[in-house]
């Protein structure tokens, strides 16, 4: 009953609801206080002794009350509560019936055995006992609390699990656990505890990269125009409301990929940093709609804002990701005029769900989509985007829609629509006469790894990209397929990501821009990015091609888009026809096998 109110022993309630307090009928003496009330067919009233000081009952009809009474009845005031047809009445204490202790009259007797008082108040107690409401029995004197642990009257402590975060990838494991379950992080490690903006990245490192794709270079590697594209100030954007999970997002990924960069000297050294601007709002309107960048800009006056319930910003956040687009755009122009042979850029936050009038995904500016525009600017007549990421850039997809100047292909984790954003499937080809150029490799399972990439860009990335022939190629960089990243579940290593950049340099005349994406694991991404860099100055990747073997899964997935791509471009024709004759049956089952 709501209006209840119960305390433990030794402090018990004299009443059943709050408006019973002010009741000043209510007998008080220096041993025992009493209720006497009056109804038909009872005319004595009992009361029974509490702790020495006897708190007041009403008469054994009223047990019925108590049982079967709604809480109304119970909130009517003593001073004028009903009996069966009768009303309270005063009544002088000579009146009133007092009931004491039967023990206080037992005999002595250490076990009361033979004691025939003794039997009949045991049988006298053990009647009282059957026939009592579970009230009746908490407001006895000789009722123990602890005889009966009724969570309904007992407060109940609340469970509370202890977890800890992992550092590297922000993943929650029990308190107990020494290690990330994720990731196998060391729930101690001193992983990237770095100052929180660092004045210069090619200070001497604060942390160990534990990669075997992370090595220093030699002094006499020759050196390079590769360029690097990074600004502090893109560490400024960072979730400000506190939440019981750390975002994925965060700071920390750009500084361990630049204290990754730093130890394994190549930048500062082997390569050169360009000089970071804000994107302009007309170079913005080519990619977004008006609206859109007016939102993103307004986050500049809020403390603490969201696009959804994933993307957030601050009032730092607007800056980066215009320098982060301005980064993007202007390697783009220096990569295609042959200033830089090739580049890296280091930002955030990312951008290929970022579509022409939604921030999504983490995302607020479509960087991919602003350096294609700035290449084309620049006399790029055809750009060629190769998005790796493990979630399908619906962002890219959506701007370039209907436009053949430009070929989008992404590798994705899609499992029929389940996995975010749940755009990219097989037959999502472009429209209008632009069909054929959005070429989606859909993966159905999680899991997929190194020999499946490479497998892909064999028989479906590079031959439709040779026969595209870019002027520049752009990489949507994600690492969150690599092995050990939180959201993407795959098994992508930096040796992998690094054969797949080694084979795009052959595209293009190797103008290659890398732009990072997602990847939310800091050893992964760190090292993958280093990896990656590293192809990009010129050193070749340990891996062998001649005997790629991929999963059932990815076979599957492969065949599905051959067939549907060979109608756009019939140079995948021969290609198909060969895996089917050798992977026909494996095609023909659906299961998900690895």
């Amino acid at each position: 009953m709501a209006s209840e109110t119960l305390f433990t022993s030794g402090q018990k309630a004299k009443t059943f609801c709050g408006e019973n307090r002010g009741h000043n009928e209510i007998q008080q003496g220096k041993s025992q206080s009493t209720l006497s009330c009056s109804c038909e067919g009872h005319d004595k009233s009992t009361s029974k002794s509490i702790n020495g000081s006897t708190s007041s009952r009403e008469c054994s009809h009223n047990e019925n009350h108590l049982g079967n009474h709604s809480g109304a009845s119970l909130n009517a005031k003593f001073s004028q509560l009903d009996g069966c047809s009768g009303s309270v009445v005063d009544r002088s204490l000579s009146e009133v019936r007092t009931v004491t202790n039967a023990y206080e009259k037992a005999c002595l007797h250490e076990e009361h055995e033979g004691c025939d008082a003794c039997s009949a108040q045991v049988q006298k107690h053990t009647k009282q006992q059957r026939n009592s409401t579970l009230q009746d029995l908490y407001f006895q004197a000789d009722y123990d609390d602890d005889e009966d642990d009724d969570s309904d009257w007992e407060p109940v402590s609340p469970f509370v699990i202890k977890k800890w975060f992992c550092t590297n990838c922000t993943m929650p494991n029990f308190d107990d656990v020494c290690h990330c379950e994720v990731c196998g992080e060391d729930r101690e490690c001193q992983f990237l505890r770095l100052d929180p903006i660092k004045s210069n990245i090619g200070q001497e490192s604060q942390m160990a990269i534990e990669s075997d794709a992370v090595h220093s270079y030699q002094d006499s590697y020759p050196t390079t125009r590769t360029a690097i594209g990074f600004d502090e100030r893109m560490l400024l954007h960072a979730e400000v409301e506190m939440k019981s999970h750390p975002h994925p997002e965060r700071p920390d990924r750009l500084r361990s990929i630049a204290s990754s960069l730093a130890a394994a000297g190549i930048y500062p050294g082997k390569c050169f940093a360009i000089p970071a601007r804000e994107i302009t709002q007309e170079e913005l309107l080519r990619v977004h709609s008006l609206e859109h960048i007016e939102s993103v800009y307004h986050t500049r006056l809020m403390l603490a804002s969201y696009f959804t319930s994933d993307t957030y910003a601050n009032e730092h956040s607007s800056c980066a990701a215009r320098l982060a687009a301005g980064l993007c755009a202007d390697l783009a122009r220096s990569i295609f005029s042959g200033s830089s042979k090739n580049g890296f850029a280091l930002v955030r936050p990312p951008g290929h769900h970022a579509g022409v009038r939604q921030a999504m995904g983490f995302c607020l500016h479509n960087n991919a989509a602003v350096a294609a525009i700035a290449a084309q600017n620049a006399g790029a007549k055809k750009v060629l985007i190769v998005d790796w990421d493990v979630h399908h850039g619906n962002g890219t997809q959506e701007i370039f829609d209907g436009n053949k100047s430009v070929l989008y292909i992404s590798l994705h984790r899609h499992e029929n629509g389940r996995f975010y954003p749940g755009t990219g499937a097989v037959d999502e080809v472009g429209t209008m006469d632009a069909e054929g150029f959005s070429v989606n490799i859909p993966w159905s399972c999680g899991g997929v790894g190194d020999n499946d990439y490479i497998y892909a860009f064999q028989h479906v990335v590079l031959p439709i990209a040779l026969e595209f022939a870019p002027d520049i190629t752009i990489v949507s960089a994600g690492f969150d397929a690599a092995r050990g990243d939180p959201l993407g579940c795959c098994d992508v290593t930096p040796v992998g990501y690094a054969q797949m950049t080694q084979m795009l340099t052959g595209l293009s005349q190797g103008k290659l821009l890398v732009i990072l994406e997602g990847g939310y694991n800091l050893r992964s991404i760190s090292s993958s990015a280093t990896a990656v860099v590293k192809v990009l100055l010129g050193e070749n990747p340990s891996c062998e091609m001649s005997n790629v073997m991929p999963s059932k899964a990815a076979v599957q997935t492969i065949l599905q888009v051959l067939k549907v791509q060979m109608k756009y471009w019939p140079i995948l024709k021969p290609s198909y026809m060969v895996l089917q004759s050798q992977w026909g049956l494996v095609a023909s089952d659906n299961s998900c096998i690895f």
